[in-house]
């Protein structure tokens, strides 16, 4: 088989000066050399490439962790200390509330390291190396394969590569696809399960302006909390102990307190988790009138529900803040992405794009053979899928997700063919299993609201998917109300006492004749029945983008190219930067305190403010973090960054950490599919905000004594926050 796509994919990752569109990029690792160092130290970087990633000396690389399963941390001192964002944090901060301790409501600081707290199921992973495995994983395919069968032989290749990777060591290994399928890299990690809760400000600060300032600027979010890694002695990963001790790492980031003046170069490293960058013209629209519209309509309906019984029960707010702000981020983020994709005219020119490919494909009879189908293959996937892909959206926003009972017991079909197969050891092993996944279920969980729920969502999926794509004896809905009220009446699901009593001696029967059981049973049927058709269409997908991506890099030889974010290490480098977003308004780079007090409303529990806070405005006790008599709080750079990136940290040009990245604007929130120069902006919480809380707020001053401050100042001045100051030469 001809090795063509390393050849291209090694051009287009190699000349990347000067930059397609400025600051556009999340660029990978191991090849900063190659790619945009260069670039970057035009622009004002300090550092070598050596400096940000290394396999063999210490570098930023190493102070870069995957926090928890979707965000980024990184490390701000020698023992171990994490920075991420507030929201990253949230669900461990939700995990540790109670209504006698409500951390989400009062924040919460350990005042010496005993009291951290430990978070069962919380991680941080570090990355340890990259290595490029594409002709390894191009010799086990041939050009007679299908689709499938070239991806099945792909993954038992990576496999066997991660696998030799990994063993005999502690370290994980995973082989990922790049650039649609045409670029193989084996990432190997090292996780760390101790993760322990240090701090975290009330959500009055950092969840303030909550759902209406979500992707929103002007920001005065502090959208910080702090964590600690723990080791065993031997630095080493194990599981929670008393005797484990902090994580001494390899690098940590230094702290800057000498802020930032627009235009200055700024750097971030992170995980971001998913852009489409490659998106064709015809997904956009499926992705507008389908995805996004029926996210935007199912979520909509369920967050009212919730958020009403919310603002009545304080013990319901505690068990569903996690669940409603997740699902709210990314309702807002769709309805905000429709508006943009429709607003920039995005459809319209990923059109003008897929012309000139084809003009080019048809250019040479080899490029039409070899890419000819690309576009034709992705055009009739999209439009053939519709109707299945609207009805899944239903299945899993609706029912699977939205119907927490029905979730619930989903889970206990594997248990049901136990039963069946009478298998004692087997049985009670995963009756076990299934104990502590309802403990924690239950602990965040209000049967009457998810009643309330279950008839909103039962009713949206009558109303709006068709009779074809519905489970055969699905409730009508004329009979929603009192179908639902007989489930939550009668199901051991609903009751954990009860599910509790059926785990101690489970019966088939028992569990086949549950009301509950039967209506998960009935969705799954379905759902697996529509997955199996959309199966053979996935595939040919893959293979459209596959060889769509391939020739559009062929195609732009010479010119940046990188691959599309998939929550592996990436750097985006830019600049602080105002904005335009509409004619005659200008929007500065930085927000202050006042601009808290000025959007403080008592009788919103979104724009709350903290009496501390205020007495410290007023006082204008702000330590060292002030900027001529001004405490900042946000800024925007034009970073390009998306959802996973949470929580990165952004560097000046010396990779000293000036701010928390935590949020895209509203005027951009096309970005995930096309990359807006003029309007992109990355809101980032400041740094000297983050330590004026941990300092003055909290008076948790031994965490800014643990950090390493670096300060703009004469040798001769004042003293800087804490022991460990560095004066730059």
């Amino acid at each position: 088989m001809r090795r063509i796509t390393t050849t291209l994919l090694a051009g287009a990752l190699i000349a990347l000066a000067p930059l397609a569109k400025a600051d556009e990029g999340m660029w990978l690792m191991h090849l900063l050399g190659q790619q945009g160092i260069d670039v970057m130290q035009q622009k004002g970087c300090k550092l070598t490439a050596e400096q940000i990633y290394s396999l063999n000396q210490p570098s930023i690389k190493d102070a870069i962790i995957i926090f928890g399963n979707g965000c980024t941390g990184e490390i701000v001192s020698d023992k171990g200390l994490i920075l991420t964002n507030h929201h990253c944090g949230y669900s461990a901060i939700q995990q540790h509330s109670t209504t006698e301790h409500d951390y989400l409501a009062d924040g919460f600081w350990a005042m010496q390291m005993q009291d951290e707290i430990p978070t069962p199921g919380l991680t941080a992973t570090f990355l340890v190396r990259i290595e490029d495995v594409t002709s390894k994983l191009l010799a086990a395919v041939t050009d007679q394969m299908d689709e499938k069968a070239r991806l099945e032989a792909m993954d038992a290749e990576g496999q066997k590569l991660a696998k030799a990777a990994s063993d005999g060591t502690h370290y994980r290994a995973s082989v990922r696809s790049f650039f649609g399928g045409n670029q193989y890299l084996m990432l190997v990690y090292e996780i760390f399960t101790d993760v322990r809760m240090v701090g975290a400000p009330p959500s009055s600060i950092g969840k303030f302006g909550a759902d209406t300032d979500n992707w929103m600027w002007p920001r005065h979010t502090g959208d910080f909390s702090v964590f600690r890694v723990y080791a065993d002695k031997d630095n080493k990963p194990a599981d929670y102990a008393t005797s484990n001790v902090p994580y001494k790492p390899r690098h940590f980031l230094p702290v800057s307190t000498a802020g930032f003046k627009n235009g200055d170069f700024t750097m971030i490293m992170g995980y971001p988790g998913s852009t489409q960058r490659y998106m064709t013209s015809s997904e956009v629209e499926q992705t507008i009138n389908i995805g996004n519209a029926d996210r935007i309509l199912i979520r909509g309906i369920r967050q009212e529900i919730l958020l009403e019984d919310m603002l009545a029960d304080q013990s319901i707010k505690i068990k569903y803040s996690s669940k409603y702000a997740s699902s709210s981020n990314y309702w807002k983020n769709s309805i905000g992405m429709n508006q943009a994709l429709k607003r920039l005219r995005v459809v319209e020119r990923k059109r003008e794009n897929e012309a000139n490919f084809t003009k080019w494909v048809n250019a040479t009879p080899e490029r039409r053979a070899k890419y000819g189908q690309a576009l034709p293959t992705i055009e009739h996937v999209v439009s053939s899928r519709a109707e299945l892909q609207h009805a899944m959206s239903f299945y899993n926003e609706a029912l699977l997700r939205g119907t927490e009972l029905i979730g619930l017991a989903i889970r206990f079909e594997a248990l049901e063919k136990l039963l069946a197969d009478g298998d004692p050891k087997a049985t009670s092993e995963r009756a076990e299993g299934l104990k502590g996944y309802a403990r924690a279920f239950y602990k965040d969980y209000s049967m009457p609201t998810d009643q309330k729920v279950a008839k909103a969502m039962y009713r949206l999926f009558c109303e709006h998917v068709d009779k074809k794509f519905q489970p055969e004896g699905f409730v009508p809905a004329d009979q929603i109300s009192t179908h639902i009220d007989n489930m939550y009446g009668k199901s051991m699901f609903a009751d954990s006492s009860k599910l509790m009593a059926f785990l101690d001696k489970p019966s088939a029967d028992q569990l086949k004749a549950d009301p509950a059981f039967a209506d998960a049973k009935l969705v799954m049927g379905k759902y697996r029945e529509l997955r199996t058709a959309l199966e053979p269409m996935a595939y040919d997908m893959m293979r459209g983008t596959r060889l769509f991506i391939a020739g559009t890099l062929e195609m732009n030889q010479g010119k940046p190219m990188y691959p599309d974010a998939n929550f592996t290490m990436r750097l985006t480098y830019g600049e602080v930067k105002d904005y335009y977003p509409k004619d005659a308004v200008h929007y500065d780079y930085i927000t202050y305190l006042e601009g808290v007090m000025e959007k403080e409303d008592p009788d919103n529990w979104e724009f709350v403010v903290p009496a501390k806070l205020k007495e410290l405005y007023l006082n204008k006790d702000f330590g060292p973090y002030a900027l001529n008599g001004k405490m900042p709080v946000a800024f925007l750079s034009t970073n390009d960054i998306t959802g996973g990136n949470s929580g990165s940290p952004i560097m000046n040009a010396r990779g000293e950490l000036i701010g928390l990245a935590f949020d895209g604007n509203w005027e951009a929130m096309s970005g995930d599919i096309v990359f807006e120069n003029n309007l992109q902006r990355c809101i980032n919480v400041d740094i000297r905000y983050v330590l004026f809380i941990i300092d003055k707020y909290a008076g948790c001053k031994r965490l800014i004594d643990e950090m390493t401050l670096v300060a703009e100042q004469p040798a001769a001045t004042k003293a800087t926050p804490n022991g460990k100051q560095r004066k730059r030469k």
